[in-house]
């Protein structure tokens, strides 16, 4: 989908991509006020507001734990002690204030995945903040405008896949609750403790040396034994155990329910590497939200949910024991949870329940809710980004680089941007941005700020741009953004 560009300069990452030459440099001197400012010239991350007093506080201590993950002990690094950390609750429009004690013998940061806050809370140390140094406190303070799942975790290297992440969940106060209970479930793929571990394998990573492959012919290489899905490569790690909520399949935790009542499970994807296809045995799925906003309610028996996505579904439950399997797509492992209404005998670790065999539901696919939806506008900017690289020698970027050699994406405040982002690869990547939620011009104006884009795919995804700083966008592979698939948006 292309819409052409009414701005009568191209953009800077369009003359970069091009390739123009001097004519197009010449070009871009005329171009440099609709775009954000000269080139190379950071943006300053804007000074935090004035707030009023915070509704929530907390405090936050990240530091080296031993955890039990059902017969399985890992000492990794979590939040309090606990994988996944304590739930965070507020409400839409609450000041959150958060207080991090860094019991870490590294440093590290905390960033609020989703959350539409100001630029200097967003924690991404080098773009927002200073890291947080080992025994030393920061405090963040944000107002989380919206309602809907959210997750935090570390923005410093590979942390989150250790055991530090934890759920935000923003309650909206106007929202009915036509449910009876209400489940918050976080999956995750593990390693720390028992495998090889995180910063072992980024090193590994790191140590093939590879150069960022571009065009649509490159080759990919292998995926070292792992399968493929119908959506293509979907993750570079073979990993010892899946977890949902903190326990291996073989010792699950139990939810509990009367037979009849409603389900409200917000389903959120903290892995670092893997992609899950989720279903619950003997039952089908009302979506109804996902990344945090309303959709037009979809039927669905499973659903994909990518690296740092969240759906939300809605289940009447039926009498019985029944599973909830969030299998590892391209992957031998699963992980489990069970579901009790009545009785029955637990269903085994490796059990399959039949609707993980149909076609499972993309989320970047829903319909939003009409109030959901940006207003609609034609863009004033078109920015053309690609993604690139391959897994052998392992390499990934954007637009044939990688961060630190990259040229940020400048606009201006008030702008609609379009990004048309083109997936060169066989693999499926999920980019996020932060500090906004795009609108999918292609799927009826759908509100995400984190999209599957895959293989040989291009998606078009618009934002306002209405929060000045300098973000982070990137994908939620976190190897991939860590050896180099990351840029930044700025103004």
């Amino acid at each position: 989908m292309s819409t052409p560009n009414p701005n009568p300069c191209l953009t800077r990452r369009q003359l970069v991509v091009g390739g123009l030459g001097l004519g197009a440099s010449a070009l871009l001197a005329g171009c440099t006020a609709a775009t954000g400012g000269p080139p190379g010239a950071p943006v300053p991350v804007p000074a935090a507001p004035t707030l009023p007093p915070p509704a929530v506080e907390a405090t936050l201590r990240p530091g080296v734990s031993t955890v039990d993950l059902g017969g399985v002990t890992a000492q990794t690094w979590c939040y309090d002690g606990r994988v996944p950390g304590a739930e965070l609750r507020a409400k839409a429009g609450d000041v959150v204030q958060i207080r991090v004690r860094n019991g870490l013998p590294v440093e590290t940061s905390v960033h609020w995945h989703g959350i539409r806050l100001h630029n200097a809370a967003d924690g991404v140390p080098g773009i927002t903040q200073d890291p947080i140094a080992a025994g030393a406190d920061y405090t963040y303070t944000f107002t989380a405008p919206d309602p809907g799942t959210y997750f935090f975790h570390p923005h410093s290297g590979v942390q989150i896949d250790r055991g530090l992440y934890a759920p935000l969940i923003i309650d909206d106060p106007a929202e009915p609750g036509d449910y009876d209970t209400e489940w918050v479930l976080v999956l995750d793929d593990w390693t720390d403790g028992i495998g090889r571990s995180p910063d072992d394998i980024l090193a590994a990573f790191k140590a093939e040396g590879g150069t960022v492959g571009q065009g649509m012919n490159h080759d990919m290489g292998g995926m070292g034994g792992m399968g493929r899905s119908p959506l293509g490569d979907v993750g570079d790690i073979a990993y010892p155990h899946y977890l949902i909520n903190g326990r291996i399949p073989a010792a699950p935790l139990t939810l509990t329910a009367k037979p009849g009542h409603k389900a409200r499970i917000r389903i959120i994807n903290a892995a670092a590497d893997t992609l899950f296809r989720v279903a619950l045995g003997g039952h089908s799925l009302t979506v109804t939200h996902t990344d945090g906003y309303p959709v037009q309610p979809t039927n669905a028996r499973a659903v994909y949910v990518g690296q740092g996505e969240r759906v939300d579904l809605l289940v009447s439950l039926a009498d019985g024991v029944f599973p909830l399997v969030a299998a590892a797509e391209g992957k031998q492992g699963q992980g489990l949870i069970l579901v009790r209404t009545g009785s029955g005998a637990a269903p085994s670790a490796g059990t399959w329940p039949v609707e993980l065999d149909t076609d499972p539901l993309l989320l970047s696919d829903l319909a939003p809710s009409e109030a959901a939806r940006l207003p609609q506008r034609e863009p004033d900017q078109i920015e053309r980004v690609t993604l690139n690289g391959q897994m052998k020698p392992f390499a990934w970027g954007m637009n044939g680089t990688t961060f630190g050699s990259d040229t940020p994406i400048r606009t201006s405040a008030g702008r609609r941007v379009r990004l048309q982002m083109t997936n060169e690869t066989m693999m499926a990547h999920p980019m996020h941005l932060h500090g906004h939620t795009w609108s999918l011009p292609g799927r009826g104006g759908l509100r995400k700020d984190t999209v599957m884009v895959l293989p040989m795919q291009t998606l078009v995804a618009d934002l306002q741009a209405d929060n000045p700083g300098r973000w982070a966008y990137h994908c939620h592979n976190i190897y991939h953004a860590e050896i180099g698939m990351m840029t930044t948006l700025q103004y």
